[in-house]
């Protein structure tokens, strides 16, 4: 449930309007090429699961096939990536909440900070918690688009006009085709839609909590292609036959659209709730995600010890109250900047999403030349067609962050931004001493996975004994 919620999120019930509006009907196209590719990043990530399941996730497998300074960089990176996330998330549901008259006059900011809290509540009691809300939150999603899916294939085989606009291909033809404004919008928006699936490497955190993780993941891996084709082109390909493209917007779901238009009295609030649901998920699982990042990094050396601290219920509350921190910035960015902040995270967030999983696709090459090179079994779970696979899969992520720099200006001022999270990266290295504890893998990966040993201890024969 936690891969279904990871594949279908922000990205898809908000962040689709304002590409349809940009891109037009193309971005179903948009949405397939990324998503095979986003598809075999998840398989490398299954081969290095299969090989040892850790809550650390590529954090853990950067620090034992790339080493300390890669481990650092990998786990600050994806931990910039949830952290930008998170303020896209909590900046959506505000925006959701105004959609309903009754809190038009309640600040932004204000909806950010109790969307805030609530998901913090639940990170902190306990994974069984996170678990039982991400599955509720899933379920909601899945049935909102189960829904979608039936009564836009039922008006569309009827040919039933939708706000004056009969439904099929002419819409279309009739508005300047698949790509109205050119290929080149569709394909400076990419990183935008590598955004969307952002959340699915969650099934290799997830691995490290989970009972039976080498029957349960390449299952739950296998089918995420399948999501992808049904909730991510299935949906856009359907809201471009039932409307004209340029009835979409930025700041509003398109599906909250599509239900207005439709004229059935409350669906467009029914489906404004799904949408406010999804970003709630999305929030939640960032906080999950960035807790046992930190904590593998603290685990590591490569981040302040405090971070490794758990509560009694054997999560990381340091790790995570510290993600909640820089959340509260951006409940101050939606004061100062609340027409801009989103698409402005949305972008910065991209820039983390793309590093994040270029760096688990490095850490399978590594391990298939070790498998390769006869010092590691081969695993049951082999990425299909590598090394071609990733070295192709590496170079499109790579594509994207150049053609990033062409998307102004939130775009081009992302990765003028890169010189400046590179410096952040070295001065933070440095502030941690430039070299981590020493912790063998195999040692490292039975500290990670009961997540329940307590924070370890600040001298040298402590360490020893918890190791």
């Amino acid at each position: 449930m936690i891969s279904i919620g990871g594949a279908i999120g922000t990205g898809l019930f908000l962040g689709a309007g304002s590409r349809l509006q940009a891109v037009g009907p193309g971005l179903a196209l948009v949405y397939l090429v990324c998503g095979v590719f986003a598809f075999l990043m998840l398989r490398a990530l299954g081969e290095l699961v299969m090989y040892r399941p850790t809550s650390g996730s590529f954090v853990s497998y950067a620090q034992e096939f790339l080493g300390p300074r890669a481990s650092y960089v990998a786990g600050s990176l994806s931990f910039f990536s949830w952290a930008m996330t998170g303020i896209v998330d909590i900046t959506a549901v505000a925006l959701y909440m105004h959609y309903w008259g009754i809190f038009v006059s309640v600040p932004q900011w204000v909806m950010a900070l109790m969307a805030l809290v609530v998901v913090t509540a639940m990170n902190l009691v306990g994974v069984k918690w996170f678990g039982e809300m991400e599955f509720w939150f899933s379920l909601i999603k899945v049935a909102a688009l189960v829904i979608f899916f039936a009564v836009g294939s039922i008006i569309l085989g009827m040919h039933s006009p939708v706000a004056g606009a009969t439904p099929g291909f002419s819409l279309i033809t009739e508005h300047g085709g698949i790509f109205p404004h050119g290929i080149m919008p569709a394909l400076v928006l990419m990183q935008g839609v590598v955004f969307a699936y952002f959340g699915i490497e969650m099934i290799g955190t997830a691995a490290g909590e989970c009972q039976n993780p080498r029957e349960v993941v390449p299952a739950a891996i296998n089918n995420v292609i399948w999501r992808i084709a049904i909730f991510y082109v299935g949906t856009v390909t359907l809201l471009v036959l039932l409307l004209p493209w340029s009835s979409y917007q930025a700041g509003v779901s398109p599906f909250v659209t599509f239900f207005s238009r439709l004229g059935v009295p409350g669906m467009g609030g029914i489906m404004n709730l799904v949408v406010l649901t999804a970003a709630l998920s999305s929030l939640n699982s960032g906080l999950y995600s960035t807790g046992r990042v930190l904590r593998t990094m603290a685990l590591d050396g490569a981040a302040p010890r405090y971070l490794s601290r758990m509560n009694r219920q054997s999560v990381p509350s340091a790790a995570i109250l510290t993600t909640v921190a820089i959340y509260l910035i951006g409940v101050g960015l939606n004061y100062l900047l609340p027409s801009q902040i989103f698409e402005i995270m949305l972008n910065m967030a991209s820039l983390g999403v793309i590093s994040t999983w270029c760096f688990i696709l490095v850490c399978q090459m590594k391990l298939r030349q070790a498998i390769d090179a006869g010092r590691i079994a081969p695993t049951s779970f082999a990425m299909p067609g590598a090394p071609y696979t990733t070295w192709a899969t590496l170079v499109f992520f790579i594509g994207i962050l150049v053609l990033m720099a062409f998307d102004y200006p939130t775009g081009t001022y992302s990765i003028a931004a890169v010189p400046i999270l590179a410096l952040l990266l070295v001065i933070g290295w440095k502030m941690m001493g430039g070299r981590p504890i020493p912790v063998e893998p195999q040692t490292q990966f039975s500290a990670i996975l009961t997540d329940a040993l307590p924070p370890r201890s600040e001298t040298d024969s402590d360490r020893e004994d918890a190791q």
